[in-house]
């Protein structure tokens, strides 16, 4: 096998590969010795077919089988004498005509066309310096959670008779709601408690039970918002004949042992304890969000100037760009982008996509030089926690990811990503600056 590079341009090559027809011969009168046991015809005693009838016969398949089986040997070995790592699959174009090679006797011809991984240098961790943030849990903070709680589970006690409404209320109420005279479908209710300033129903419904009392009948006119998620109702304006049955009000909130046992636990301090420890948690998440966030923009920074495969960048692109286009024809696209035209939006996402690339290869090349690796049993508590968000389906689940090996490695990129981020971290000279909760939690621009 001859085999000649034609072609080198940044981080694509491409290369020619001959076989000679001498080596095909070899190879397929070796294939035609090892059947030829195994072979039955008619007229010939098991095991005694000429070789020379079996080519006759069978040759031409047997030719492809061999061509089909060597062109991924020789890539590899192609790859793997110039210690070439492919960014992506490699093309394969074959320049010879297939009658000529399997009849012909002729020299099998193709090319391959690859791009490749880029070859660099990567920061050293021990020079990178990165600022961690943390925020206290505050008694302040608790005490709010606190105050939501006992609001939230609160009850409520009738206002008595002839209590109006007011805002903060509950309203119950029986109502059938028409259109154009008509009762449309899920427009009914009864018993439904109307909370007055929630805004739980359609504009304007609970405004409109302001200043009523039991024993009332009311005429709520509203409009159906334009993106109402029932298309048949969007934007239709409807009246709902509505009888008050009772006017409730909210009781005092009580922080107390009674709120903690009415959640679950013993009393007010064990619920301050598990407030404390659910808040030090999502601290701790931010936080280290927030230092990845900081790390991952270094080594963005430190490896600009890496080649990037096109193929991968322009792949990663197209999926972004699925994503927005979904969004932008569901309206639903972030502010920012909204004034902006798709040249322009691709030009912002198409950025994200390189920066994502590059971030990914100098994480694996880290990665590779320090041998992280990913145990069989981390892959297993990935799995096994992605059937727990499927209750009644895990074992489903299971095969799924057993039959599946892109979907297992789906789960591994984010181990191996993190992983790598602690290996850095570790090496890294990390210095801790606190902050307040809203600081912390301030949301980051966008990745560009």
């Amino acid at each position: 096998m001859n085999v000649q590079e034609i072609s080198a341009e940044g981080l694509s090559r491409t290369f020619e590969v001959v076989v000679p027809a001498a080596t095909l011969e070899t190879k397929l009168s070796a294939k035609i010795d090892e059947i030829r046991p195994e072979v039955r015809l008619k007229g010939f005693r098991p095991g005694k077919v000429p070789a020379a009838h079996i080519r006759k016969m069978f040759g031409a398949s047997i030719m492809g089988d061999i061509l089909q089986e060597l062109v991924p040997q020789a890539t590899q070995e192609t790859l793997d004498e110039r210690n070439l790592r492919p960014a992506s699959q490699p093309d394969i174009e074959v320049k010879s005509d297939g009658e000529d090679v399997i009849k012909g006797g002729k020299d099998f011809v193709f090319e391959i066309r690859v791009e490749v991984m880029p070859e660099f240098e990567t920061v050293d961790g021990s020079t990178l310096k990165l600022e961690r943030p943390v925020a206290p849990v505050g008694d302040e903070q608790i005490n709010e959670a606190l105050e939501q709680l006992a609001k939230d589970s609160r009850g409520y006690d009738d206002k008595g008779e002839g209590a109006v409404s007011e805002e903060g209320d509950v309203v119950v109420v029986d109502f059938v709601g028409k259109i154009d005279g008509e009762v449309f479908n899920g427009g009914s209710a009864n018993d439904s408690r109307v909370a007055i300033g929630e805004g739980a129903f359609i504009p304007g419904f609970e405004e409109q039970l302001t200043g009523v009392k039991a024993g009332d009948d009311v005429e709520i006119k509203v409009t159906f918002p334009a993106d109402y998620g029932v298309k048949d109702l969007a934007g239709k304006e409807a009246i709902f004949e509505t009888k008050v049955k009772a006017v409730e009000a909210a009781q005092e909130p009580q922080i107390d042992d009674s709120l903690a046992e009415r959640l679950g636990l013993s009393d007010l301090e064990a619920l301050k304890e598990a407030l404390s420890k659910r808040f030090e948690t999502e601290h701790a998440q931010q936080s280290r969000m927030k230092l990845k966030r900081a790390l991952l923009d270094q080594l963005d920074d430190g490896h600009k100037g890496i080649d990037l495969p096109a193929r991968m960048v322009e792949a990663e692109f197209q999926n972004i760009w699925k994503e927005v286009l979904a969004a932008k024809e569901a309206d639903q696209l972030e502010d920012d982008d909204k004034a902006k035209s798709d040249e322009e939006l691709e030009a912002d996402y198409r950025k994200i996509a390189e920066r994502r690339v590059r971030l990914g290869l100098v994480l694996a090349e880290i990665g590779r030089k320090a041998n992280v690796e990913i145990s069989q049993e981390e892959i297993a508590r990935a799995v096994n926690q992605e059937a727990m968000r499927y209750p009644g389906r895990e074992r489903e689940v299971i095969d799924y990811f057993q039959k599946n090996p892109g979907a297992i490695q789906a789960l591994r990129a984010p181990i191996y990503e993190e992983k790598v981020v602690d290996y850095l971290v570790e090496l890294a000279d990390v210095s801790e600056k606190e902050v307040s909760r809203q600081e912390l939690f301030k949301e980051d621009e966008a990745l560009v």
